[in-house]
């Protein structure tokens, strides 16, 4: 495709799937539709919670008026997540899309990866995801993994060494932030001083998923990007002419016939950086939020450790990292007694199943003896479950254990928490700590 030709797209899907969008989505808020009030109305971003209870209440799947169907039902979710031949995650070539649509949704320049469109592993169908998550998921060994593990606690040994003697801390900036680019550097072979900038590029690529983007944000974007494109070209080079002991290392040197190519592999390390990061920074400070609040569950963990496991689990229920995702259905299914017709787009709103009240007793608690925890769908499910699920799980039960006990008096600053302005993440830009109460 020409330049001009990418320009073209690029202009005309800001103007109808963010500007569009932003302006539809306003109008149906102010006639109270919770899905748009819940993307749009000041102030909702930072507590969705009242407004999922508000579309459940209207039905387990409520028309939208602006953006798509949208469900907040644990068990059809589940299923829709699971039933990879009904429901396709790839809106630009799915034949139920309208051809102007599918235009708009395929990608606006071929040579800039993504991490939600083809060919990464959350833009694809099968057989093409198939192959994919076969490939992808070859380096994943457990000697690789107990290596990132090692490096995690040393990298957060170190940042709690660097708040020693401290009274207060923005805890996001100074740990949560920082914790994460050990996982970057292990599995991506980032050298250390680019650690910076991979923090900066993830934070303003991070939109990607959202709709209603303003012209800036959506500039903003697209140079993150493309300036995440151009490094990773460089970096694979690199790697084949020193490959090192890193998971990308592995994938950029596999045999032939295992081999991604280059727009495959930028997509591939692209979606490892952004579900290995920014979810988990995410996980991270609505965990010290969670637990910092609550003396009887801070000291049940501090007096039994291995409930860390089960804390992180009601965490990832609780708050989830990321709140939402879409399909569109390629056949008539039915789900859990639902008839939901072919061509349906389903916008799935993670954090609301993960609140489901048929599922879940009491679900805005956070209860260390809940016995279903794990059934959150924070993750996904079905053939899109999260590739770096374990990397994540260990981070956030490392990253919160080191942190209580080095810290056990560590309390939030009164109204010192600001969420990020996103739709699709859900997590803290800033948060303020006092280290030692007493």
């Amino acid at each position: 495709m020409s330049r001009p030709g990418i320009a073209l797209r690029r202009e005309a899907r800001w103007l109808v799937l963010h500007r569009g969008a932003r302006t539809l989505s306003k109008r149906y808020a102010r006639k109270g539709m919770p899905l748009e009030r819940m993307l749009f109305e000041p102030g909702a971003r930072d507590d969705p919670y009242p407004l999922y209870e508000e579309i459940r209440a209207r039905g387990r799947i409520v028309a939208s008026g602006a953006i798509a169907n949208a469900t907040v039902d644990h068990a059809i979710i589940s299923g829709a997540l699971r039933d990879s031949a009904s429901f396709s995650v790839n809106f630009g070539e799915s034949s139920e899309t309208p051809r102007a649509v599918r235009w708009l949704f395929r990608p606006p320049d071929p040579n800039i990866a993504s991490v939600v469109e083809a060919p990464a592993l959350l833009g694809v169908d099968p057989p093409t995801h198939t192959r994919y998550r076969r490939l992808v998921s070859k380096p994943f060994t457990p000697r690789a993994l107990q290596r990132v593990t090692d490096r995690v606690e040393e990298r957060a040994v170190e940042l709690l060494d660097g708040l020693s003697g401290r009274n207060h801390a923005d805890i996001v900036r100074e740990y949560s932030n920082l914790l994460p680019v050990a996982v970057i550097a292990e599995v991506l072979g980032v050298p250390a001083d680019m650690r910076d900038q991979f923090l900066a590029w993830g934070h303003a690529a991070a939109p990607v998923l959202d709709v209603g983007l303003t012209h800036r944000e959506y500039r903003e974007v697209n140079r993150a990007l493309k300036a995440m494109n151009e490094w990773f070209a460089a970096h694979f080079a690199n790697l084949r002419r020193n490959p090192g002991e890193d998971i990308l290392s592995q994938l950029v040197n596999a045999d032939p016939e295992d081999r991604l190519n280059d727009l495959e592999l930028r997509a591939t390390a692209m979606l490892l950086l952004g579900a290995g990061f920014e979810t988990t920074v995410n996980l991270l400070g609505s965990g010290v939020a969670v637990i910092a609040a609550d003396d009887k569950v801070r000291t049940r963990l501090a007096a039994e450790p291995e409930l860390w496991e089960q804390a992180v689990e009601e965490l990832l229920r609780l708050e989830s990292p990321v709140q939402m995702t879409g399909r569109l259905t390629i056949s008539d299914t039915e789900i859990d007694g639902v008839e939901i017709p072919r061509g349906t787009p389903l916008l799935c709103l993670l954090g609301g199943a993960n609140r489901d009240p048929a599922v879940f007793d009491n679900p805005n608690v956070f209860d260390l003896d809940r016995p279903n925890s794990r059934d959150h769908l924070a993750l996904s499910a079905g053939i899109h479950y999260c590739l770096g699920a374990n990397l994540a799980r260990m981070e956030g039960q490392l990253g919160l254990r080191l942190l209580f006990e080095r810290y056990p008096d560590l309390a939030v600053v009164p109204g010192s928490g600001r969420r990020r302005d996103l739709q699709s993440l859900r997590g803290y830009e800033s948060l303020r700590v006092d280290l030692d109460r007493s």
